[in-house]
C-alpha cells in the first residue's frame, strides 16, 4: 500500500518552506515539492526589509529557510508537480518525472512568475538579450549597455544590480512618474550609470541573432535606443495553472481565493503565499511566510484535532 502523507506542500518558496517548518513542529508527516528552492525571491539581489537581517540576498535568505526546514526533518523533492487529482479520500500528486505521491491534505504555495511585456520581438530574443532576471543574467552584460522596462520596485532593484556590471542602464517607463520606494529612488538618483527615461513605450526589440536595439514611442515620436540587453521588470502574475484543473476558485486576476485560515473552496486544500488573495496581496517574504504558518496551523487542527 502506498504511503499517504498527512500533508504535501507544493512550492518551495517562503510560504512553502515556512509551512514545512511549522508542519515539522506539529509532527505532521509531510513532503515539500518544488522545482526551485526559494522560488522567485531567490532572484532578489538585495532584501532590506526582512526582520533580523539588515541586508541579505534573496538566495542567501532562502538557503537559510531551506536549511532550517531540512534540519527539522523536511523532505524536499526538487521536481515539478504536473498534476493533482482526487483519489478516494486522498489526493494523488503526479510529478514531471512520473513519480506519484498521496496526501490527505495539500497546501499550494505556488508563488508568482514573471509577467511578459508582449513587445514585438520579445519571445524571439529570450536568452539572446531579453531577460526577466537581473540576478541570474546581470553578469553576462559586463561593460555593455542595457535597458530595464518597468516603473516599479522590481525595475528599480534590477537597474541597481545591473549598474554593477553594465556601463549604462536606462530605465524605460511608459508613465509620467515611477513608483519606486523612496529608498530605491534615492539610490538610483545617486547612481551616475542609471538614467530614467519616462513617457516611453517600448514597441519592438530588434537585432540579428541577439538584441541590438529597441524601438520606442516617446511622447508620440519614434526613437531607437541601442542596447545589448533588455530586462523586462513589469511585475508578476500568479503561477496557478495546476490548481485550475481541480476547480479551485480564483479571482479575476487568477489569485487563489482563501479565507482567514488559508482554506480554499475545496475540502482539504489550502493555499499560501503571493498567489493568494490574503495579506491584501502585499507580496512580501514576510507575508508569504506568515500565510504558510497559518495554513499549517489550520491543517493541524483539521487532521490531528478533528476541528
Amino acid at each position: 500500500m502506498d504511503k499517504v502523507f498527512d500533508l504535501i506542500i507544493i512550492g518551495a518558496g517562503p510560504a512553502g518552506l515556512s509551512a514545512s517548518i511549522y508542519a515539522s513542529r506539529y509532527k505532521l508527516n509531510h513532503l515539500v515539492i518544488g522545482k526551485e528552492i526559494g522560488g522567485q525571491i531567490s532572484e532578489a539581489w538585495e532584501i532590506e526589509n526582512y526582520p533580523g537581517f539588515e541586508k541579505i540576498s534573496g538566495k542567501e535568505l532562502m538557503q537559510k529557510f531551506s536549511q532550517q526546514a531540512k534540519k527539522l526533518g523536511a523532505e524536499i523533492i526538487q521536481e515539478t508537480a504536473a498534476q493533482v487529482k482526487k483519489q478516494g479520500e486522498n489526493f494523488e500528486i503526479s510529478l514531471s518525472d512520473g513519480k506519484t505521491y498521496l496526501a490527505k491534505t495539500i497546501i499550494f504555495a505556488l508563488g508568482m512568475k514573471a509577467r511578459k511585456a508582449n513587445i514585438s520581438g520579445e519571445d524571439n530574443f529570450i536568452g539572446k538579450g531579453v531577460s526577466y532576471c537581473a540576478t541570474c543574467d546581470g553578469m553576462f552584460f559586463r561593460n555593455k549597455k542595457v535597458v530595464v522596462v518597468g516603473g516599479g520596485d522590481s525595475a528599480a532593484t534590477a537597474a541597481l544590480q545591473l549598474a554593477e556590471f553594465a556601463t549604462e542602464v536606462k530605465i524605460l517607463y511608459r508613465g509620467e512618474e515611477v513608483r519606486f520606494e523612496p529608498a530605491w529612488m534615492e539610490k538610483i538618483e545617486n547612481n551616475q550609470k542609471i538614467e530614467l527615461v519616462l513617457n516611453t513605450v517600448v514597441k519592438e526589440i530588434k537585432g540579428e541573432g541577439k538584441v541590438s536595439s529597441v524601438i520606442c514611442d516617446q511622447r508620440g515620436e519614434e526613437k531607437e535606443i541601442f542596447t545589448e540587453g533588455v530586462f523586462v521588470e513589469i511585475g508578476t502574475v500568479p503561477g496557478v495553472g495546476i490548481v485550475k484543473d481541480l476547480r479551485v476558485e480564483v479571482d479575476e486576476n487568477d489569485y487563489i481565493i482563501v479565507d482567514q485560515e488559508q482554506k480554499t473552496n475545496l475540502e482539504n486544500i489550502w493555499a499560501a503565499g503571493d498567489a493568494t488573495t490574503n495579506s491584501n496581496k502585499f507580496r512580501q517574504v514576510i507575508t508569504a511566510a506568515a500565510e504558510g504558518a497559518v495554513a499549517v496551523g489550520s491543517v493541524y487542527k483539521k487532521i490531528k484535532l478533528n476541528k
